[in-house]
């Protein structure tokens, strides 16, 4: 009877914590959590209602050290909370500003409370499958950016050759070229603040400035958004696919009760009829 009531009580802290009402409660207050510290941030407003600051951490600091308590009881068995990454992650959090929290260690405290403001991905789901695609794009960003350190040395040294008399500011050597290609590949003030002024002294300076900007620009780093689609992709299907399998499971075991009830039903009929 003991494992059953223990087990019930399980199951409806396991609804609860899942529960979509409890879930966009836990984001609006982490939401709320996230203005506070950032209001913390202006002297003025903060010495003046710093009282109240406190009285407001210091809800925030229970209401989640509950929850996760919650989260970490309704499974079972309880070490299964720590097999998933985010659940380890909001642990470190709420457990390091517990232990942080009245000690001199005040630049860590402030660092972890700012940090709550990350479990915003681990308890939305759909944020959760952004951040694992941008995760898998880390090996073959790798690879791209690589490629594009490539295009940019070799570039950088080509600016050095052409254009280090003309503007020694931006191509006098190869880490100011480089810094300079860095502006040129983000398109910001390219041409009023480096081009044009090149482009005076060197008319067929374009062919080496728009040659970059198409290899650096509109080719390289569009890599990156087609790796992230890419993986973002996979990831919805790898979720979906999940989805799918726990909706099977609940199939078969509705049909697997639905079997022992006829069962049970068919051996009582039995019964009835022999005596």
């Amino acid at each position: 009877m003991k494992r059953n009531s223990g087990s019930g009580v399980r199951s409806k802290l396991y609804g609860l914590v899942h529960h979509p009402y409890f879930t966009n409660t836990v984001l609006f207050l982490i939401f709320i959590n996230s203005i506070t510290i950032g209001l913390e941030t202006y002297p003025g407003i903060f010495k003046e209602y710093q009282n109240w600051f406190v009285v407001i951490e210091g809800f925030f600091l229970w209401f989640f050290t509950i929850e996760i308590i919650l989260r970490i009881i309704a499974h079972r068995p309880v070490l299964h909370f720590f097999k998933n990454g985010w659940n380890i992650f909001d642990f470190i959090i709420i457990g390091g500003v517990l232990i942080f929290s009245g000690t001199h260690y005040i630049s860590a405290l402030r660092i972890l409370r700012v940090l709550r403001v990350m479990r915003t991905v681990s308890v939305s789901p759909s944020l959760q499958r952004l951040t694992t695609a941008l995760l898998r794009t880390v090996p073959a960003m790798a690879n791209i950016l690589l490629l594009l350190a490539i295009v940019f040395y070799v570039f950088a040294v080509i600016g050095v050759i052409l254009y280090r008399d003309l503007a020694p500011e931006y191509f006098g050597s190869l880490h100011l070229s480089m810094v300079t290609l860095f502006q040129v590949v983000t398109l910001e003030s390219w041409a009023s603040g480096v081009f044009r002024p090149i482009f005076e002294e060197d008319p067929w300076s374009w062919i080496y400035f728009i040659s970059f900007i198409l290899i650096g620009t509109f080719i390289v780093l569009n890599l990156f958004v087609g790796e992230i689609v890419n993986n973002v992709q996979k990831v919805n299907e790898m979720y979906e696919a999940k989805e799918k399998e726990k909706e099977g499971k609940k199939e078969v075991d509705h049909e697997m009760l639905l079997k022992e009830i006829a069962e049970l039903k068919a051996m009582i009929k039995e019964n009835q009829d022999n005596k």
